[in-house]
């Protein structure tokens, strides 16, 4: 493992700045638009969101670090920037309200003030902006909020509460009406401010099933996914009972009653997760309509609220399919109703405990390989949220540190997410602090800054992603759904996950196109597929072997050509134009052009070559799950070792390979390429590097 500095402020002066990519400034045209069930300019060009997150203290910087940061997102090829807890509880520095006040109604003017300037500086790099409306707000004294202290982010809470309903359009008309000095419009005719989401991994389905609406809360001491205080969970049944009242007969209602054990005159009081499989279907599909409908009416009520009041251009989405691990139906079939859909997905987030001795927090991962589980893969969980008619972005993803191959994600993400024929991903998240931190403190779990494999990855993938390299499938197999089905599996998993799809094969997405039809019931008609040792694309570009238990995946197009995985397979694997013999036991390599054409008739190449990553001083326990020393910045890389063949170059005559440095600029000299049995074949290893610059004469 070779320390591998990153100097973020130096990246965009390299050779390989893609800044070009961008169209500027963003939003020239005009906003965003939908056509076909995709994101285009007003102009008639195809959008596709190559992004990154910005996360509570990385949405404020300096104004002297603002140009800096934006130029270096552009030069890797980030044309959307992901504006997240930009309303975080988790200090002064990070959060766009005042600290020194009791509410949560004033905004930090010069956190406002950062924000439009790097907001504007993002235009000019033709970077768009997504403003997350709800994500960490924690509600003071003087907001008007019963019980305040108890909610920390109140979540599910925001869905039902009437003051806080309030209290968020009135935050959404204080953020949208601003005036942004910079750009001299206000948010809501901001074209460079592309997209809004209402709230962030935020569904009362998901609370009710998982617990989090008993109302047994009663500490001040709060986290992410706690139950709701008692206050509001008396408030729901009462909301619940008053909806009863509109929607039964008596007879019914006096159903509902005796089974529930109460009297008239008694509220009749909603499930416990632990009494779902002993209800009757009438009440647990009459409660879970209840939940689905007040979940809508908040989703739709906002929307409205930000169209028909606050008057915004932006396109609109309303929460993401998060959770993969339970049917999320009920969820999409409220947020398909907005502008876009949008889900989230991590490769084995970290799970997180106490330590019983020290107090502290501890977590765990399974650390293993994508590539070994196809059926479970990023891609495929993400293709079921899908709906046909729709844009799809993905606002979240990664391989949380410090899962050892990260390498894998992004081009095969990437891949996968083309072939889908997807509108957007933002990886999560660039960095969560003040760049004038970013080259002092230490990464966290999701940080991609200064991690050199999730940066050079990150660059290769905008390359195939922009152009469109990887061709969509021509076929789409479509699902349709019914509410007594869609509300069934909320209690009882009617088939493996994360489809959750009586008869639907999961090597699907890995082969066509899927998209929800319907959530009003229709035929499904499935084709019969099994997963083999190789899955391959309708398209012939994209390949996943599984053999023995380990994976790779081949992408082979004309612009861009992947091997990642375990090398006992990637080293018997060609593409069009690449073959590579690692002597490491997994690694990524990406061959892509830099120049637009395609890689046999390019003058200029970008080759990535990664294998595994860890901060320096890390440590790892006996299984290889944990941490028993966190790390400092630099990384360390795995330095790739054997042989890269680029091959079908026969009328080239030279070719030089430059080993790029933690800036993307050249390092040492150049690598020598000699050619072989008609195929140019050189090195890697000789220096330290992540990526290579290909020049051919």
């Amino acid at each position: 493992m070779i320390p591998f500095p990153v100097d973020w402020e130096h990246v965009p002066a390299g050779p390989v700045d893609l800044s070009f990519l961008n169209d500027k400034p963003a939003g020239e045209e005009g906003f965003m638009e939908i056509h076909d069930g995709h994101f285009y300019t007003p102009g008639g060009k195809r959008f596709r969101v190559w992004g990154v997150n910005l996360t509570g203290g990385a949405c404020y910087p300096e104004k002297a670090d603002a140009p800096k940061v934006a130029r270096l997102l552009a030069s890797m090829g980030i044309n959307g920037v992901r504006f997240h807890f930009l309303d975080s509880d988790w200090g002064e520095e990070r959060s766009i309200f005042r600290y020194d006040t009791a509410t949560t109604r004033v905004f930090n003017p010069d956190h406002l003030d950062r924000l439009d300037y790097f907001v504007a500086e993002l235009k000019k790099q033709g970077i768009c902006s997504n403003f997350n409306l709800n994500v960490g707000r924690n509600y003071r004294e003087k907001d008007g909020v019963p019980f305040y202290e108890y909610l920390g982010m109140a979540k599910a809470v925001t869905l039902f509460n009437h003051r806080i309903i309030a209290l968020q359009k009135e935050y959404a008309n204080m953020l949208l009406t601003h005036r942004n000095p910079y750009t001299g419009k206000e948010y809501r005719n901001e074209p460079a401010l592309a997209f809004l989401e209402i709230v962030n991994e935020n569904s009362l389905v998901e609370a009710w099933f998982t617990g989090r609406l008993r109302g047994t809360h009663t500490s001040t001491r709060t986290s992410t996914w706690i139950d709701i205080p008692p206050y509001y969970a008396a408030e729901l049944t009462l909301k619940y009972n008053a909806w009863l009242d509109r929607k039964l007969s008596n007879d019914q209602l006096e159903a509902l009653r005796k089974e529930a054990g109460v009297d008239a005159g008694t509220l009749i009081p909603r499930l416990d997760p632990d009494e779902f499989d002993e209800a009757s279907e009438f009440r647990f599909h009459t409660e879970a309509r209840f939940i689905m409908e007040t979940e809508n009416e908040f989703y739709w009520g906002m929307y409205r609220y930000l169209k028909d009041s606050v008057k915004v251009n932006q396109l609109v989405a309303a929460n993401s399919d998060h959770n993969h691990y339970k049917s999320g139906y009920a969820l999409l079939s409220s947020t398909s109703r907005l502008d876009y859909v949008d889900g989230h997905v991590y490769w084995q987030h970290p799970s997180y405990g106490t330590d019983p001795e020290t107090g502290e927090r501890t977590f765990a991962i399974d650390n293993t390989p994508m590539v070994n589980d196809p059926l479970w893969s990023t891609p495929v969980q993400l293709s079921r949220s899908a709906v046909r008619g729709k844009p799809y972005t993905v606002s979240e993803t990664n391989h949380p540190y410090p899962n050892e191959y990260a390498c894998e994600g992004y081009p095969v993400l990437g891949a996968y997410a083309l072939l889908q024929d997807w509108d957007g991903i933002y990886f999560y998240t660039f960095e969560h602090d003040d760049p004038s931190r970013w080259k002092k403190k230490n990464p966290g779990h999701f940080d991609i800054l200064n991690d050199p494999v999730k940066m050079a990855n990150l660059r290769a993938g905008a390359l195939m992603f922009h152009r469109g390299d990887v061709e969509p499938a021509n076929t789409i197999v479509l699902r349709h759904y019914d509410e007594p089905g869609i509300i069934e599996a909320i209690r009882e998993d009617p088939a493996p996950g994360p489809y959750y799809t009586p008869g639907f094969p999961g090597v699907i997405p890995l082969i066509s196109k899927t998209r929800i039809a319907s959530f009003s019931g229709g035929e499904n008609h499935f084709p019969e597929l099994t997963e083999k040792k190789i899955i391959e694309s309708e398209t012939g570009e994209l390949a996943w072997h599984v053999d023995g238990g380990k994976g790779a995946v081949m992408v082979n197009t004309p612009g861009t050509q992947a091997l990642t995985g375990f090398s006992q397979i990637t080293g018997n694997l060609a593409t069009e134009n690449l073959q590579a013999m690692p002597l490491n036991d997994f690694a990524t390599v990406v061959l892509t052009s830099l120049d637009g054409r395609p890689i046999d008739s390019s003058d200029k190449l970008l080759l990535t070559i990664t294998a595994r990553s860890i901060l320096s001083r890390a440590g790892w326990n006996k299984e290889r799950t944990t941490l028993t020393e966190w790390g400092e910045t630099p990384y360390k890389i795995e330095q790739v070792t054997g042989k890269v063949s680029l091959t079908g170059l026969t009328s080239r005559k030279q070719v030089t390979v430059y080993p790029l440095d933690g800036t993307g600029n050249p390092a040492g000299d150049p690598v020598p390429a000699v050619k072989k049995n008609g195929a140019w074949v050189f090195e890697p290893g000789l220096f330290p590097a992540v990526a290579y610059l290909v020049e051919l004469k």
